[in-house]
């Protein structure tokens, strides 16, 4: 194949060529007007000269033809493996491989586009975008997209001069039901309602239905049923159990014939914050370490501490008329009888019988702590005498029996190896100071009657034991010593944190389970963490991922009482872990992925773009469409057919260039013309 083309290179600046030329014209009009003899021989040499002066050539290319290209996007991600739609997309892409085979001088470029990592969804221009820069332009003849229509970047869409075609799967009676939030605290109140909002959304050719069922579930409590209207947006409220992080499950059943039940989970995960934590300190003396535990309380804005101190104890007499005290009463019956189920906990620091709470009193903290209270003893050496709590009604919950000795030394407290794996007192050691932890000078003698052994003293004796009662819990801590760690005491110790694990311990916070199962999103997964202080084995992680596959995976112990196991599989939505009798439910990414958001295939999305470059959409489910060739700048697309571009591109494999004419037959064509134009002048005169 070849191709030629006229150049010029003139032989004299292209300015001074167009000077003369226009001077040689106007004096050949000029003749033309006063028509002097021999005029048209002259303005023939004159056309000659500047011919030769413009000096044309020929070009000659050897010209190797170049292909078309069609760019074909298969798109395999998750919404096209729903119901037939991965055979019609076989299906196309056969009849398009068959076609494009059959069309001379044609190639095909095939783009398969998965999930998008990350953020999911179908990033098909993405792709095109990406096909397009590594081709030729003048190649493209057309791009078609085997989709279901849903593409989630629009916003980059490539520059196209040929037309864009869509292919779309599905079938016309596809219908699929979806669970939206619409709005959903990320914090909350604990004790108070919370409001969400819902909506149960039917899609494509749905099935009248005028309610649908609506399941809900509090980490992994049994589920709550109600009923509420399709299609409406409804709000639900919530009681959220405790403080911390909530994990509300909602969902709705599959029926038959929805393309997926993916989007038909959602999960909402809430902080529950306590308005405030109500706290009464009852300390039985004064003495160095209470300023040690009102410090503690009150640095948490979030703590309501009520604090009284006994100063005058009954059987106090030192003859001062009551009416000049300017103590305040204790209000034993409000606080321990009227209103101590609006504490959360009970802090009694060397408290001793002394004839102000009634045996009724205490039997109302008894009751208080088997409904759900917390206690927390701090024992000096009254907790050893007569006048102990133990030799209350207390005693029956107490975890630690005084034996009456109270030692009087330098006592190194220590972690247990239950202790190693307890929240409380796991990685205390951590915060030790270099040197190790202070001494404390004082400890009480117990023997621990039930609930677990924490921190031990002198010889090993039991130092820190808490106990679970009935729905609530007790802590007893065997020294009144612990402020010599706030104030530095031999390097001191990390008594702040102690104190404060026990104390939200105590009051049941999440973080300080015994028994957990916790889930954490990171950059490699989903990090299901397994806390237990058993000297057993954990049961392995059962795994429910987002498309109902079932894996099991083993722990790895990383620490004592601590278990990890790590979900790389990549797959975005709702899994449920299972270890023991514990479960729970994560989300890795959306609950309901991009591409189960709208399943319901549909050209809408596209068509503005299809528009644009005079490409066409058609359903695989009506037929296949046949492939005709269109002019640029052509509607591309009609009933049945969809049309390419013919490019008609080449490379050039040689050049030749050759004058026009000789120079020498325009010396004598120009050397003609004035011989003749002197001749007609001479032949007139």
């Amino acid at each position: 194949m070849t191709g030629s083309t006229l150049l010029f290179d003139p032989l004299v600046p292209l300015v001074v060529l167009l000077g003369l030329s226009l001077a040689l014209f106007t004096l050949l009009v000029f003749a033309m007007v006063r028509r002097l003899a021999g005029w048209s021989w002259r303005g023939f040499a004159v056309i000659c000269l500047v011919l030769a002066l413009f000096n044309p050539s020929v070009k000659t290319e050897d010209r190797q033809p170049e292909t078309d290209i069609v760019i074909v996007i298969m798109d395999r991600s998750s919404s096209q493996k729903l119901a037939g739609r991965p055979d019609q997309s076989v299906t196309a892409l056969a009849h398009l491989t068959m076609a494009l085979e059959t069309r001379p001088n044609t190639q095909m470029r095939l783009v398969e586009v998965s999930d998008a990592q990350g953020v999911g969804g179908s990033l098909v221009m993405s792709a095109l975008a990406q096909a397009l820069a590594e081709e030729p332009k003048n190649r493209v003849s057309a791009a078609v997209i085997i989709s279901d229509g849903q593409i989630h970047d629009l916003e980059l869409v490539p520059n196209l001069d040929v037309p864009l075609h869509l292919l779309v799967t599905g079938e016309p009676e596809d219908w699929d039901r979806r669970l939206v939030v619409k709005n959903a605290p990320g914090f909350a109140i604990l004790g108070e309602p919370v409001l969400l909002s819902l909506m149960v959304e039917d899609q494509g050719a749905a099935p009248d239905a005028g309610f649908a069922d609506l399941f809900l579930s509090v980490d992994g409590d049994p589920e709550q049923r109600y009923q509420i209207p399709v299609n409406q947006e409804v709000e639900v409220e919530v009681a959220l159990a405790h403080g911390g992080m909530n994990i509300l499950q909602f969902s709705t059943p599959q029926l038959t014939g929805e393309l997926t039940d993916r989007n038909n989970a959602a999960v909402v995960q809430i902080n529950a914050l306590r308005d405030r934590l109500r706290v009464l300190l009852v300390s039985g003396v004064p003495h160095p370490g209470e300023r040690t535990w009102r410090n503690l309380l009150k640095s948490d804005s979030s703590v309501d501490l009520v604090h009284f101190t006994i100063l005058r104890p009954p059987e106090k007499q030192d003859g001062v008329p009551v009416t000049e005290l300017s103590l305040i009463a204790f209000p034993t019956r409000e606080l321990f009888l009227e209103k101590i189920g609006e504490f959360d906990l009970i802090i009694f620091d060397r408290y001793k019988r002394r004839g102000l709470l009634p045996v009724e009193y205490f039997e109302s903290i008894v009751n208080y702590v088997r409904t759900g209270g917390a206690i927390l003893v701090a024992a000096g050496p009254d907790y050893a005498g007569v006048n102990s709590l133990y030799r209350s009604p207390l005693g029956a919950i107490l975890p630690g029996r005084p034996t009456s000795r109270v030692f009087e030394e330098p006592i190194l407290p220590a972690v247990t190896d239950l202790g190693h794996k307890h929240p409380v007192s796991e990685s205390l050691e951590a915060f030790a100071p270099e040197g190790g932890w202070g001494r404390w000078m004082r400890q009480i003698e117990l023997e621990a009657t039930s609930g677990d052994v924490l921190m031990t003293g002198l010889q090993e004796r039991p130092l820190l034991l808490v106990d679970r009662v009935g729905a609530g819990r007790v802590a007893l801590l065997a020294s009144d010593h612990a402020w010599l760690w706030d104030r530095g005491f031999e390097g001191g110790g990390p008594q702040a944190e102690m104190l404060r694990r026990v104390a939200h311990w105590s009051m049941r916070e999440p973080d300080l389970e015994e028994e957990a199962l916790l889930a954490t999103v990171t950059e490699t997964g989903l990090l299901a963490t397994r806390r237990s202080l058993t000297d057993d084995a954990v049961s392995a992680l059962g795994v429910t991922t987002p498309s109902g596959e079932i894996l099991t995976i083993p722990f790895e112990e990383v620490a004592p009482g601590r278990y990890e196991a790590l979900i790389s599989n990549g797959e975005l939505g709702l899994y449920r872990l299972r270890s023991d009798d514990l479960e729970v439910v994560a989300a890795l990414g959306p609950a309901a992925p991009r591409e189960f958001v709208q399943t319901i295939a549909s050209a809408k999305i596209l068509a503005p773009v299809l528009a644009q470059t005079g490409g066409g959409s058609m359903a695989i489910s009506q037929g296949l469409p046949k492939l005709r060739d269109v002019r640029s700048g052509r509607p591309a697309h009609g009933r049945g057919w969809i049309g390419l571009v013919a490019r008609d591109a080449y490379t050039v494999q040689g050049v030749q260039i050759a004058p026009f004419v000789p120079a020498w037959i325009y010396l004598l064509l120009s050397a003609a013309g004035l011989l003749a134009g002197w001749l007609r002048e001479g032949r007139r005169n």
